[in-house]
């Protein structure tokens, strides 16, 4: 199935970006006219997908993370990539509370609400070569 419209955008893993990044995903989904919650979900997921690039990816260096979207008649899919220091244990990772840096006082539950705001996603990485989240969602209710 060819996507019905396709957006690939690059930007600096600086965390002004993250919302930046929302705000594109958001804008370019609205053309489907999904319902406002649906929106509020892809916002959501793709701020913690692109917050996680910039934290543990990039560890607050700069680096470059690439988002595209592919937009289908009933389903968006969504994927964040950065190039920077990968995951070891993608499974210890996705782990709910689980967080690599604690002196952060982050919750260590971005993939679980990736996971709980999307309907599918795959985490895909390289130690040192970088993390690719591939998130799905539909623009409908079924």
């Amino acid at each position: 199935m060819q996507p019905v419209n396709r957006m690939r955008t690059e930007f600096i893993s600086k965390s002004v970006n993250e919302g930046f990044a929302r705000v594109v995903a958001a804008s370019f989904v609205a053309q489907a006219d999904p319902p406002i919650d649906i929106l509020a979900d892809i916002r959501t997921a793709v701020s913690e997908a692109v917050t996680n690039a910039i934290i543990h990816g990039y560890e607050e260096k700069e680096g470059i993370i690439v988002m595209e979207c592919l937009l289908f008649n009933d389903h968006v899919e969504i994927t964040i990539e950065d190039f920077g220091k990968g995951i070891e244990d993608i499974e210890k990772a996705r782990t709910p509370l689980y967080t690599s840096k604690p002196e952060l006082e982050r919750s260590g539950m971005g993939f679980t609400i990736m996971e709980t705001f999307m309907d599918s996603l795959t985490v895909e990485s390289v130690p040192g070569k970088g993390t690719k989240v591939h998130m799905t969602k539909q623009l409908e209710y079924r």
